[in-house]
């Protein structure tokens, strides 16, 4: 498995403490999580920047890379994905790193794909042909990318024109769920799929809770970061400061909620949050 964040916000926002210094940070995490397990096969940081997303992914642990809280200390953003990986499908590699990028299109992935080995073939062949060509790995999560996109696409959203209304992203994110947990039963293996996928374009935020943890937590007004005691934003005095974070653990000892089993988070552009079931 692996560990995931996200986080969207109405103002740029520091999220190093997130990510690298708070007690139960990204980076801590990714040597010892709440399960007693390391997420040592890579790391990938995910930051927009006028609307587009910079991507940086390495194939070291976050923990031993001190490159990860280098990346970490310059994020100031409104929109960030940031994951560190426990390999289950494909080998240790960048192209393996999450998260995935296609044009302002991100995603993470906390789980597996169960049974992939069988479900391939047909995942490639329900992805649009100039999606697939992007395909650089080896890994379950990708190809789900990109099977997901190619669906958001056909269900009329276009990747590459004006932001979609979060609600309408979250109903095909959801079927796209049911889809392929449908798919991986129908194998009658053992152990249950888990599709907890984190996808932003830099506008809405979805996040898919599937047989794996995940937790939220919504701020309103500027606070002091309880890790380092400073704020992480520099604050527009007449705007009403909004954020959600989102983690496969909680972060920090604040009030952070489970998502509940089989549901959807949803931030839209306004950052509010809905949570319905798949």
């Amino acid at each position: 498995m692996c560990r995931l964040y996200g986080f969207r916000a109405n103002e740029p926002t520091r999220v190093e403490c997130s990510l690298v210094r708070a007690q139960n940070a990204l980076l801590v995490q990714s040597r010892h999580d709440l399960r007693g397990r390391s997420s040592p096969d890579g790391w990938g940081i995910a930051v927009y920047m006028d609307g587009r997303p910079e991507v940086e992914r390495r194939v070291t642990a976050a923990y031993h890379d001190l490159h990860f809280a280098t990346a970490a200390s310059r994020v100031f953003a409104k929109t960030v994905v940031a994951h560190v990986r426990e390999a289950t499908v494909g080998g240790t590699a960048v192209a393996n790193s999450h998260p995935f990028q296609h044009d302002r299109w991100v995603m993470a992935h906390n789980g597996t794909v169960r049974g992939f080995d069988r479900l391939e073939p047909g995942m490639v062949a329900e992805t649009d042909a100039d999606l697939i060509t992007e395909r650089t790995g080896s890994t379950d999560s990708e190809l789900a990318f990109l099977w997901l996109l190619t669906r958001l696409r056909r269900a009329g959203v276009d990747l590459d024109g004006p932001p979609h209304p979060a609600g309408d992203l979250g109903k095909v994110v959801a079927e796209s769920v049911r889809a392929l947990s449908a798919s991986t039963r129908a194998l009658g293996l053992d152990k249950p799929e888990r599709l907890n996928f984190l996808l932003t374009d830099g506008h809405s935020m979805i996040a898919s809770r599937w047989n794996n943890s995940l937790h939220w937590i919504e701020r309103h007004g500027v606070q002091d970061c309880e890790t380092c005691g400073a704020p992480h934003v520099d604050h527009t005095t007449n705007r009403d400061y909004r954020a959600v974070a989102i983690a496969s653990e909680p972060i920090s000892s604040e009030a952070w909620q489970q998502v509940p089993e089989h549901s959807l988070l949803i931030v839209d552009e306004e950052i509010t949050v809905k949570i319905e079931r798949i």
